[in-house]
């Protein structure tokens, strides 16, 4: 398919932007070929046309479906260019926060500027052993690549780490050597993987500073070579370093420091061993202060000082070599702060007693007056003399400053080297890795010879990248067998031949450097002349004759050649170099006694970076045959050697390749800034990676996963069974040009956009079958529901109108006879509520009407009343207001008058002098007659008014008088009465007055008694009042406090009660810390030991024994003493092996151990002086009873007697069977009837049973027939009358003697048989004892009988219990089907199809997996029974062919052959076994060292080795033997161990030694005699308990013991498990179909498609099945099991999600319904185990919420709620990691949000957990031992005949 037909409408493009360096559009309509613009649509909404280059036509590069972005290989991209590359890192490290990222062989690191939790020892533990190309991008997966392959390729690696400063360079060099340093461990005991990690603080302090663009930054390139031995262990190391950069000691640009040293130093200065160094603040010295930031943020120099000194004393740098050092880095200082003062121009001094000058001579040890002249003069030497000059203050600030540049920098190599020595190793190095921690390519404003020197070194790295991947490729393409096509390439040789070619740029730089007046502008004239327009990569700036450019790889670069010669001189003045090495203080002219290069006594300034060689100074120095051009060597001729050295190198190792990217220029985290990024990725050479697989076929798939990915393109008639041929066939379909692809052996190889195009296929096929699918679906599901739709209207429409019909009719019934009844209901209404109101009205109106009738009255009578009233009262008030007012007139006008006659008379007075005032009054005289007689008239008519009222008067008067006159004399009358009565008045008045005085009295005392009273009342009712609100205050306070009593206890109950769940909470944590601390010691102890023995192996290999005095280990003794790991017997056996060790190579143990194990020697010593004491006593006592016994010599008659018969009787005993041996020993020997002594032959089988049955009848009748005459000799003697009293107490010892009840009724019963009367012994009823063997017979018979009914029983018992459990796991089969039924009813048609198929598909799985058990069973049998066929067929024929030739048909018939039965008498039997002491090691040889678990012991019974070994020492114990017990169980411990180190990775052996260890510690507790063991046991087995021994400290061992075989035991299973848990839990398809498959890259992974050799789960499954039989096979305790399933479910839990969280490709939707799946097989194998309480489930709780996790929706804020309430078991880093993962396999899926990230953060920010990403997969939970007693009785146990213990006896 030609490139312009993709380029069609919606297709997504990248254009070139200014800002974003590369920005997506979208095409709005199809490209055709000769358009020259393209309409594109970008994604911030903005339509755009983009003209194309008329001259080249290159459209713009297409961008990767969405599927591809984000792919951890960016070689896995289908389109490879350079905006693919930077949208997928952007898209990783913004989106994803995924930090690294690969790029074929390259690990593209990105800085993040913040802490990540993705090294931790978890971390490491994940990725050790794994394929580099099946967990995600990670420093780890390349170091585990360089681990690998320096194993299986036995060839050295390298790891090269570059980039800018400030891109994380030396932390993921960091990470790479402790990833060493963790997986491989180190070769001895000396922690050398410690040393190494412990260089980089040290190289830090000295080499790393803080600079603008980094608060870490080295300043010097370091090379580490990390040495192992055979066993790939870490031995030692070896460190090379490059161009230091100097200059930095005396000068610091702005924001920068100098060395972290430095500061760390001035840090320090007030402790007391600093104060010596007279420091004090950074800024008061010259060379610390010049950046202006003496302090890092987040950086606490004081620490990182003890730090440094740590890392110091870990190397073996001792204090005082670390005061030197000090001592001189502080000189340095001191040195800076020396200042000049000029004389005159050419000439300065130092003032006189200058301070910082005489700290530096006192801490250096120098003349304080020579290193001042030498400071301001210099020595100049010519051919004739030699004379000295003074130098200008200039000169003397340069001169300084290169002293003190040259002390650091021979300090700096002083330092590496002890370095050095300190990670030497003796051992001979088998190979290494080398990490190279270098300076990425730089470019600056002004670039000067450092930036020269580091550009070179990258040139030489990147010719040597660039042929690495170059190689790479080829021989890819050779082992596919593609044909090979030249892919042109970069080669950057003409630039290095440019810099180190002869007349090159260093070699004209040199040469310069040696003439006498060589200057920078000279040399630069020389570079003009000899490269301008001759080489094409060389060029000169037009504006400056001072600068050269250069075309490196990655960009043009301008140099100035100012300085170049200075700093590639690097030289100091001699004489100054001479006063340091006169120094007192011995360090100082150690640093100068190596020293090499030039010392000029022309030249006194010096700058730049020191190189430094990779011999170590100690080997080079002192060597009188160098000449003086070797002495003069320049920076840049050295650093040029030094490239070469490490080129051969690295072209000797195979390399791996860092590249270091910084994201920002300002270290803000996960911050991307594209310009930035594009700039290093083209220097660095990642994209010159892109260009070349882009080149040939960067795409690669395997045949399977082709045919996986794009089945669906395929038809059915092209599916054949030869895949390498179907994938042909259906490319040649889909791609036309056949240059395009290439078929390999194993691999398809496509082009760059070809996997894109087949994606675009391969989406629009699926989203057209998806359309199809939806089409035909919803067209059948609305079919069926307008069908169904439409019956149940049809259904509805005609109940609904019947029900209507019905409704209506019954309507119109219910009207009519509802009109009829409303209108007599109305009409009823009506006339009731009339008559209501007709009465009501009546009503109302009488009693209104009699209302107002009454009002009225009222008011007429008040009127009339008040009429009256107003008469009287208006009649008094006008009367009043009329003498008033008469009284007042006549007042006024008396007044009025007198003042009007004195007016008169006053005028009558004159007129009256006057004759005309008489004339007048006349005149007025007669007026006023005729008014006084109008007046006087008037006056008449009144009184004749008053006269007549008054005779009125006087008749009213009249009468009234009489009335009055009638009772006046009755009144007189009254009168009379009343003086009678007066005179009586008085007399009762004064009686009343003395009643009155009494009663006053008496009032005044009542009134005092009622006061006193109402005082009393009052203060008693204030009392009473006071009491009751007491009364009531108290009550309250009562009551409140009864409440708050109350609640108090509830409270302090309910805090009691929860303090007492979280104190039991924590005291079961913590005793599972203890316990798991405990366990842990123990396995460190274990592992200590196997360590102890394997180095005395070594030793006792290495050292031939001599003959001599032999000494044990001094840690013998207190090993015993502790755990009684070795006894006598193994220490005499050990004796040869053991050679004296010397004292450095004993093993370090851990100090705790060593106290207690002191402590416990101790104890055990005063408990053994202790035993030793009673044994004394013992003895004694012994003695004493010996002397007794001596005394009474015929009391011990009888057992004298006892001894001598029992000696006869097996004397003759022997004799008889060796006779009867010997006899048919001979007849079958006879050659005369071989076929008789055939040993298949029938006579032969008779016989030997006969001769086994006889023998064991023969020892059991030789023992009852010695205890019987032992006790008829004892009863003789007990018979004689002489001796009663005696024999009685000799008879009542020896009862007492009896250790056992059982002995003791033996002798009962001997006893009453010997006073039997003779006639009664059924021995003597004839000679030979016929009828009591008979009667024997008859009893064996019956006891077979017997076993033989209650076998059948047994049987029949165990087969109706398993008809029983068919028929209920039937019935619960039945009860399921009908439950699945009832629940696929209520289902919908589609939801219940879909479950039958599930519930059919899960049924048919487990029956298939039910088959399969039960096949392999079968195979099992038939090739066991196979195997046994042929060898009874090969007997069988044998033994034909001898009959055949040798038997006449008659001899069998003549000779039959009739088996003998001979009967046995059983005998009560103690529980205890006899062995002898000297079978003690043949004993523990064949019941533990050789007997093995797949054989012998398959037939046992469980535990039966357990048993034996405790029916042992139980013989021990009854013996009262201590040092038989204790030999016996220490050998036994001591074996087991052995076997246990032989064999450990033998599952079955290790699950079979841990039955028996707890089988045998429970028989110890059981048959302790402690009451709390003993419930459980019958009579008979408290009767078996020890007697003598307390076996506590032996219980303990044992415990301890069984712990490490459980931790052995859980080990073998973690290593048996771990290759199946990845393949078989995540990547193997157990749904097939659900999964895709997505384009890998270079970097493959591990395919999902099953090959033959790969696991699935079924392999799990079948693996734990064998597990669990194998454990319920040996017995083990059900707890136990139940234990070891839990932990092996948390390994597989645990494992997995790991894996998960580490795997991106694994985190999709579809991954997550596999995973759910598989997890329910595994709870289906619990169930079906009985083990879903064992807590096994619980710990796949995290795994199974993941599963989740990747399955829910993933967009809402309801969906974050319910994400954060549902993963309870898993911490917050653990989903984000999940979510931050999760990749869609399809294009229909969509990406998590960032903002559904952060919200989920948000939630989950409360939450306290674990910061910790991975689960513990090493962790092993604290195992227990649950007391299980046994009900097997210990007499009954046989012993086999095929365990070889012939030699103990049952007793």
């Amino acid at each position: 398919m030609a490139a312009s037909e993709l380029y069609t409408k919606f297709a997504r493009v990248w254009i070139p932007d200014p800002e974003e360096v590369w920005k997506s559009a979208e095409l709005l309509k199809d490209y055709k070929p000769g358009d020259k613009v393209l309409l594109l649509h970008l994604e911030e909404g903005k339509d755009l046309e983009y003209r194309l280059d008329p001259k080249t036509k290159e459209l713009p590069h297409l961008r990767n479906p969405d599927i591809l972005v984000g792919e951890n290989d960016l070689t896995a991209l289908s389109y490879l260019h350079e905006p693919a590359v930077l949208h997928n890192l952007r898209v990783r490290f913004i989106d994803s926060k995924l930090i690294y990222t690969y790029c074929g062989i390259v690990l593209v690191a990105i800085n993040p500027y913040e802490q990540l939790p993705i090294y931790g020892e978890d971390i490491i533990n994940a990725y050790s052993g794994q394929n580099m190309g099946d967990m995600d991008p990670h420093i780890f997966a390349v170091a585990e690549e360089a681990y690998k392959q320096m194993a299986r390729d036995e060839r050295n690696q390298s790891i090269i780490v570059s980039g800018e400063s400030g891109a994380g360079k030396t932390v993921s060099a960091k990470y790479a050597m402790r990833y060493f340093a963790t997986v491989s461990g180190s070769a001895s005991e000396a922690n050398v993987e410690e040393k190494v990690l412990a260089s980089n603080p040290i190289m830090e302090s000295i080499g790393n500073a803080k600079t603008t663009r980094n608060d870490n930054s080295s300043r010097f390139g370091k090379y580490i070579e990390i040495g192992f031995d055979k066993r790939y262990r870490i031995i030692g190391a070896n460190m090379r370093t490059y161009l230091l950069e100097k200059s930095r000691v005396v000068f610091q640009a702005e924001e920068e420091r100098n060395y972290h040293i430095f500061y760390q130093l001035c840090a320090s200065a007030n402790l007391p061993e600093f104060k010596m160094l007279r420091l004090g603040n950074a800024n008061n010295f010259h060379y610390t202060k010049q950046g202006g930031s003496p302090v890092i943020e987040g950086v606490d120099d004081t620490k990182e000082m003890a730090h440094t000194r740590q890392a110091c004393t870990l190397l073996g740098i001792s204090e005082s070599y670390q005061m030197g050092i000090f001592r001189i880095l502080a000189g340095i200082l001191h040195l800076g702060n020396v200042a000049f003062t000029s004389r005159d121009s050419d000439s300065c001094t130092i003032p006189p007693k200058h301070e910082p000058l005489s700290i530096f001579c006192d801490l250096m040890g120098v003349d304080y007056e020579e290193m001042c002249h030498w400071l301001c003069h210099r020595k100049l030497a010519t051919t004739t003399e030699t004379y000295i000059k003074p130098i200008s203050k200039l000169q003397a600030t340069n001169a300084r400053d290169a002293l003190a540049k040259h002390i650091y920098a021979k300090l700096f190599n002083w330092i590496v080297d002890h370095v050095n020595q300190a990670l030497h190793s003796a051992v001979k190095q088998h190979s290494f890795i080398g990490v190279l921690d270098i300076y990425g390519f730089e470019t600056f404003e002004i670039n000067s010879f450092e930036q020269f020197c580091i550009n070179y070194a990258n040139e030489k790295l990147q010719q040597q990248f660039n042929m690495h991947v170059f190689k790479l490729e080829q021989e890819e393409y050779m082992k596919e067998q593609i044909p090979w096509t030249l892919i042109d390439f970069y080669d950057n040789q003409p630039c290095i031949n440019l810099i180190e070619s002869k007349l090159g740029i260093l070699d004209l730089l040199d040469e310069e450097c040696k003439m006498p007046k060589g200057t920078d502008d000279t040399w630069a004239q020389k570079l003009y002349n000899t490269h301008l327009n001759k080489c094409a990569l060389f060029e000169k700036p037009r504006l400056s004759n001072k600068a050269f450019i250069i075309q490196h790889f990655a960009d043009k670069v301008e140099y100035q050649c100012e300085g170049f010669l200075e700093k590639n001189k690097d030289t100091v003045f001699e004489e100054q170099i001479k006063v340091l090495k006169s120094s007192k203080f011995k360090m100082l002219p150690e640093l100068f006694q190596d020293d090499e290069k030039a010392i000029s006594p022309t030249s006194a300034t010096s700058s730049g970076r020191t190189p430094l060689t990779r011999t170590p100074a100690k080997l080079t120095k002192g060597r009188p045959g160098q000449t003086a051009k070797e002495h003069k060597k320049t920076v840049g001729h050295q650093f040029r050697n030094s490239l070469h050295l490490l080129m051969e190198t690295l072209n000797a190792t195979t390399p791996h390749y860092v590249r270091c990217i910084k994201p920002n220029d300002f270290k803000f985290p996960f911050t991307f800034d594209e310009k930035r990024a594009v700039q290093q990725l083209r220097a660095c050479g990642v994209l010159e990676t892109i260009r070349i697989s882009a080149a040939g076929f960067p795409s690669r798939w395997t045949y399977q996963e082709f045919f996986s990915r794009y089945r669906v393109l395929m038809k059915q008639k092209d599916v054949l069974s030869d895949r390498k041929q179907t994938c042909k066939n259906v490319l040649e379909k889909l791609i036309a040009d056949k240059d395009k692809y290439q078929f390999g052996k194993t691999k398809i190889f496509f082009r760059a956009g070809q996997v894109a195009y087949l994606e675009k296929l391969r989406a629009d096929k699926l989203r057209a079958a998806c359309i199809r699918i939806q089409k035909t679906i919803r067209g059948w599901l609305l079919r069926k529901k307008y069908l169904r739709m439409r019956k149940a209207a049809i259904i509805v429409q005609r109940y609904v109108r019947g029900y209507q019909a019905r409704c209506y009719a019954k309507f119109l019934r219910r009207t009519k006879a509802a009109t009829i009844i409303q209108k007599y209901w109305r009409m009823y209404i009506v006339r009731r509520r009339y008559k209501i109101k007709r009465m009501a009205t009546i009503v109302l109106q009488s009693y209104l009407r009699g209302y107002l009738a009454r009002n009225r009255y009222r008011k007429m009578l008040r009127e009339h009343k008040a009429v009256i009233i107003q008469k009287w009262v208006r009649g008094w008030l006008a009367r009043t207001y009329y003498r008033r007012s008469m009284h007042a007139i006549i007042y006024l006008q008396c007044c009025f008058r007198r003042m009007m006659a004195k007016r008169e008379l006053k005028k009558l007075k004159i007129e009256a002098r006057s004759v005309e005032r008489y004339k007048k009054l006349h005149i007025g005289m007669e007026n006023k007659i005729m008014q006084l007689q109008r007046k006087v008239d008037e006056q008449n008519k009144d009184y004749k008014c008053l006269m007549e009222k008054l005779t009125n008067l006087e008749g009213t008067y009249t009468s009234e008088t009489e009335k009055l006159r009638s009772d006046l004399e009755r009144l007189q009358l009254s009168e009379e009465e009343a003086k009678i009565a007066t005179g009586r008045v008085l007399s009762l008045q004064e009686e009343i007055a003395k009643l009155r005085k009494d009663l006053e009295q008496t009032q005044s005392e009542k009134k005092s008694i009622e006061e006193r009273a109402d005082r009393y009342k009052q203060e008693t009712e204030q009392l009473v009042s006071n009491l009751k609100e007491e009364n009531t205050l108290l009550k309250q306070e009562k009551e409140a406090l009864n409440h708050l009593i109350v609640e108090q206890a509830k409270e302090m109950t309910e805090t009691m009660e929860k303090k007492l769940v979280e104190e039991t909470k924590q005291l079961e944590l913590d005793l599972n810390d203890e316990r798991l601390r405990y366990q842990n010691l123990l396995n460190e102890f274990s592992r200590l030991e196997e360590r102890y023995d394997d180095l005395k192996e070594e030793m006792t290999l290495m050292n031939v024994p001599k003959p001599g005095h032999k000494r044990t280990d001094s840690t013998h003794s207190s090993n015993e003493s502790e755990y009684t790991f070795s006894s006598e017997i193994a220490e005499t056996e050990d004796m040869p092996l053991r050679t004296e060790e010397p004292s450095e190579k004993k093993v370090p143990l851990d100090m705790s151990l060593f106290l207690k194990l002191q402590k416990r020697v101790t104890e055990l010593e005063q408990e053994k002086q202790v035993m030793q004491d009673e044994l004394d006593r013992k003895e004694e006592q012994v003695l004493r009873s010996k002397a007794k016994e001596e005394e009474r010599p015929q009391i011990r008659g009888a057992e004298l007697e006892y001894e001598s018969l029992k000696r006869q009787e097996l004397e003759s005993e022997n004799k008889k069977l060796k006779n009867e041996l010997n006899e048919l020993r001979k007849a079958l020997s006879e050659k005369s009837a071989p076929e008789v002594t055939a040993p298949g032959a029938p006579a032969y089988r008779v016989l030997m049973e006969q001769l086994t049955s006889v023998s064991e009848e023969l020892d059991v009748r030789k023992e009852e027939v010695l205890i019987l005459r032992s006790q008829l000799v004892s009863q003789k003697e007990a018979i004689q009358p002489k001796n009663t009293m005696t024999d009685s107490t000799i008879l009542l010892e020896d009862v007492q003697k009896m250790k056992d009840k059982g002995e003791i009724a033996q002798a009962y019963i001997g006893l009453k048989e010997t006073n039997r009367s003779p006639a009664m012994d059924c021995h003597e009823l004839n000679e030979d004892g016929e009828l009591w063997l008979v009667y024997e017979g008859l009893k064996q018979a019956n006891r077979l009988l017997e076993s033989q009914l209650q076998s059948q029983k047994r049987s029949h018992e165990n087969e109706a219990e398993a008809l029983r459990g068919e028929i209920q796991s039937l019935k619960e089969e039945n009860n399921r089907q009908q439950q699945l039924l009832a629940q696929n009813l209520q289902l919908p048609p589609e939801a219940r199809i879909e479950a039958s198929l599930q519930h059919e598909i899960t049924r048919l799985t487990n029956e298939n997996l039910d088959l399969m058990e039960q096949l392999e069973k079968q195979d099992k049998t038939v090739r066991k029974l196979k195997k046994q066929l042929k060898v009874f067929a090969k007997k069988i024929g044998e033994l034909e062919v001898g009959q055949m030739e040798n038997i006449s048909p008659g001899q069998i018939i003549d000779e039959p052959i009739r088996p003998v039965n001979i009967p046995r008498k059983e005998k009560d039997f103690q529980g205890m076994l006899e062995y002898k002491k000297e079978d003690e090691q043949k004993l523990v040889k064949n019941l533990i060292l050789e007997l093995k678990p797949r054989g012998v012991a398959v037939n046992l019974i469980p535990g039966l080795p357990a048993y034996i070994l405790f029916m042992c020492v139980r013989h021990a114990d009854y013996l009262n033997d201590d040092q038989k017990v204790r030999s016996l169980l220490t050998s036994t411990i001591n074996s087991i161990k052995k076997v246990l180190k032989k064999r450990g990775d033998d599952f079955e052996t290790v699950s079979f030694w841990l039955s028996n260890t707890c089988r045998f510690l429970h028989c110890l507790k059981q048959y302790s005699g402690e009451e709390g063991f003993m419930k459980h046991n019958t009579s008979r087995q408290n009767e078996h308990c020890l007697t003598n021994f307390d076996l506590a400290e032996y219980r303990q061992v044992l415990s301890d013991l069984a712990i490490q075989i459980y931790q052995q035991l859980v080990r073998v299973l973690e290593n048996i498990l771990q290759p199946m848990i990845v393949s078989g839990m995540l990547e193997h398809e157990t749904i097939q179909g659900v999964s895709g498959v997505k384009p890998t890259g270079l970097r493959k992974r591990t395919s999902s498609i099953a090959d033959e050799g790969t696991y699935t789960l079924d392999s799990i499954l079948r693996q734990l099945n064998s597990f669990h039989s194998v454990m319920c096979q040996h017995g083990m305790d059900p707890e136990l099991i139940k234990q070891v399933v839990k932990q092996m479910f948390y390994i597989v839990g645990a494992i997995t999600l790991n894996n998960l969280l580490l795997r991106k490709d694994m985190c999709s939707w579809s991954k997550g319904m596999q995973i759910r799946y598989n997890v329910s097989q595994l709870e289906e194998w619990l169930r079906d185990k009985n083990l879903m309480n064992s807590g096994a489930k619980e710990t796949l709780e995290p795994l199974i919420q993941a599963a989740q996790l990747l399955q829910v929706k993933k967009k809402t804020d309801d969906d974050a709620e319910a994400i954060c309430s549902m993963c309870s078991a898993l911490t917050t880093a653990q989903i984000v990691k999940v979510l931050n993962l999760y990749t869609p396999v399809n294009e229909f899926e969509e990406r998590v949000s960032v903002s559904f990230i952060r919200t989920i953060q948000m939630r989950l920010r409360d939450r306290k957990d674990s910061p910790q990403l991975l689960m513990d997969a090493k962790h092993i939970f604290p195992v227990t031992f649950p007391f299980n007693p046994s009900s097997l009785a210990l007499e009954t146990i046989q012993i086999p005949a095929s365990l070889g213990l012939g030699f103990i006896s049952r007793v």
